[in-house]
């Protein structure tokens, strides 16, 4: 029987490990009853909670909110909502907490999030906030919200160093943090140092690690240009091979993403993290093949 639902932080205090899944809000409308069919499949493998993400310039606010009320209050299992900074004032995310809050939703992933497509940087909103850490106080000032901010195990994009984007989670986390969530990345070693790293900053929240689930050739192209993950050559190599055929870049993919979360496993990981693309398959085979005992 599946536990009661709790803040992030509390769950995160009483497990060892933690298995959650990201979903995102489908572009096209109609495609909703697809999406919930996944998150059924997911389901079946007891998440601790699944986490939406909240589209650029909130372009998904409302799906956003939608199936995270879903997730919540009709599959009865505990979700994190994505909020943005982009395009929002003080006022706007202020509606948004009031929204969450009727919704049941009281665990949110603060971000400051990615310019909208068409503009190439981010550009604080007149009312709003410049950075994620700003988010994070303002939604702690709301009280009753568990707050997860994002962790870049290689540096954000935009960052000048490693270390200066690492002093920036720990700004996040000294707002108000109560966990964090990695960007996906594809060698381990990548972010064993980046988590010791953290912790010698003084970062004492938790850590889980973000882990892809690559399906298609294009994505792996498309990885690597938007946030620098570092590809590993084998890999890169086998999805090459076979980029025409997508059975076969997504067996590969899977492959990948069972070494990495039985290795994350076996060396501390606070939990798994799978971007599922929205589709349940992969996931599904990676958490059976791991056999965690949670």
């Amino acid at each position: 029987m599946r536990e009661s639902l709790m803040l992030i932080r509390e769950l995160l205090q009483q497990k060892k490990f933690s298995l959650s899944f990201e979903v995102f809000p489908p572009v096209r409308e109609g495609n909703l009853e697809s999406l919930y069919r996944t998150i059924q499949d997911l389901e079946a493998l007891n998440p601790d909670f699944i986490s939406v993400t909240y589209g650029a310039g909130g372009s998904t606010r409302d799906k956003t909110i939608e199936i995270s009320s879903k997730v919540k209050n009709d599959f009865k299992l505990e979700v994190t909502a994505h909020l943005t900074c982009v395009h929002s004032t003080r006022d706007d995310i202020a509606m948004i907490l009031d929204e969450f809050r009727k919704e049941n939703i009281e665990n949110i992933l603060a971000l400051r999030g990615d310019p909208p497509k068409g503009e190439e940087k981010f550009v604080r909103p007149a009312g709003g906030f410049s950075y994620a850490n700003e988010l994070v106080e303002f939604i702690q000032s709301k009280n009753g919200f568990c707050i997860g901010v994002a962790g870049y195990p290689e540096g954000h994009p935009e960052a000048p160093s490693r270390e200066a984007d690492l002093l920036n989670l720990k700004r996040k986390v000294d707002a108000g943090a109560d966990f964090i969530i990695t960007q996906l990345f594809f060698v381990n070693d990548v972010f064993y140092k980046f988590r010791d790293r953290a912790d010698r900053l003084g970062i004492s929240k938790p850590i889980i690690p973000g882990v892809f689930l690559l399906q298609n050739y294009g994505q792996m192209i498309k990885i690597s240009e938007l946030c620098g993950a570092t590809i590993p050559s084998k890999l890169a190599e086998k999805i090459y091979k076979v980029k025409d055929r997508p059975e076969d870049v997504e067996k590969y993919g899977t492959d990948h993403a069972y070494r990495q979360a039985e290795d994350l496993a076996k060396n501390g990981a606070r939990g798994l993290h799978l971007y599922t693309m929205n589709r349940s398959a992969p996931a599904i085979h990676v958490v059976k093949w791991l056999n965690l005992k949670r």
